[in-house]
């Protein structure tokens, strides 16, 4: 497939630093399809010489044609350019989604196409160097069993490495990623915001090193690598966290109790710390939540905090 010609249809993060890979792999991008303004404009910064062209063109002229749109996006466009007979076969189409498998492309697959899945567990935060970031990370790959071996080789030709996901699998894979990545983005911003609070004038100094050692050693040893009050069973320490939240920073409190909770579930499950001890843990963040409401939007301080401290994700499609 390396010597085939690629198209793109959506000229997002996703779609253009794949389209910049693909050309670094030695692929030749022959369009791009963007809608909005903004969008043309970033397709013509990082994919210089490529045409901006319709759907319809790009996948008339692409023997790959690559789906970088929505998630809920992509069954529909995919279905109006098997109707406009843009899809044949002997073409792949493929998509870069993390929760789709390859029932959204059923459009393609119904006029001779193969489709493919093939997803980067990588975030593009939009950056010119967001190429840069597709060497040597995992890449979850859905394709029909004749066509395993040529998706893996789109991968390994791009520098990254195939991991297969079978599609009944691949809701459960992207609510994994999700966990990991995207609710790390709240956690670490809801404490650079509890930092502030207390007066730091640069919480992600403080953090880093922190964060960044944690997750080293979460990846290395799971639970195990859990420290801090919860495994200790140090119900007055967390109880002290709790009030101080209450007061100087109320919109944490309910995603402090909840994680706090499953923290304290899966130390239990681990046999970390002393059983006893850990059990009055979830008994005790277990009452404060029955007593504290889901979200605490209507407190006035709180919707403040909400407006002012606003928490950002770049979606790890």
């Amino acid at each position: 497939m390396r010597n085939g010609s690629v198209g793109i249809v959506g000229g997002g993060r996703v779609g253009t630093a794949l389209g910049q890979a693909l050309q670094g792999a030695g692929y030749q991008v022959v369009g791009v399809s963007a809608r909005s303004a903004q969008a043309r404009d970033r397709c013509r910064r990082r994919l210089p010489g490529v045409p901006v062209l319709t759907p319809h063109e790009v996948a008339a002229r692409s023997s790959l044609t690559l789906l970088s749109v929505p998630d809920d996006a992509i069954a529909s466009v995919c279905g109006e350019l098997a109707a406009a007979g843009a899809l044949a076969p002997g073409r792949h189409v493929m998509h870069a989604s993390g929760a789709c498998g390859l029932a959204v492309l059923r459009e393609a697959t119904a006029v001779g196409a193969t489709p493919l899945a093939v997803h980067p567990a990588m975030t593009f935060p939009g950056g010119d160097s967001d190429a840069e970031h597709v060497a040597g990370i995992a890449f979850a790959v859905t394709a029909p069993p004749e066509a395993r071996d040529r998706a893996e080789g789109l991968v390994r030709d791009l520098g990254g490495v195939p991991v297969w996901i079978a599609e009944a699998d691949r809701t459960l894979y992207h609510a994994a990623l999700v966990l990991g990545a995207n609710n790390l983005v709240t956690l670490t911003a809801a404490a650079m915001q509890a930092l502030g609070a207390a007066g730091v004038p640069d919480p992600g100094f403080i953090l880093g090193p922190l964060v960044r050692t944690t997750l080293e050693n979460a990846l290395r040893l799971g639970d195990d690598a859990l420290t801090g009050p919860v495994r200790r069973g140090d119900t007055a320490t967390i109880g002290a966290h709790v009030s101080t939240l209450r007061e100087r920073v109320p919109a944490l409190v309910p995603g402090y109790l909840q994680f706090a909770r499953v923290t304290a579930e899966r130390a239990l499950a681990a046999n970390l710390g002393q059983a006893a001890s850990v059990e009055r843990v979830v008994a005790m963040l277990t009452e404060a939540l029955s007593a504290t409401p889901a979200s605490a939007s209507s407190d006035p301080r709180v919707r403040a905090q909400l407006v002012e401290d606003p928490v950002g994700h770049d979606d790890l499609r």
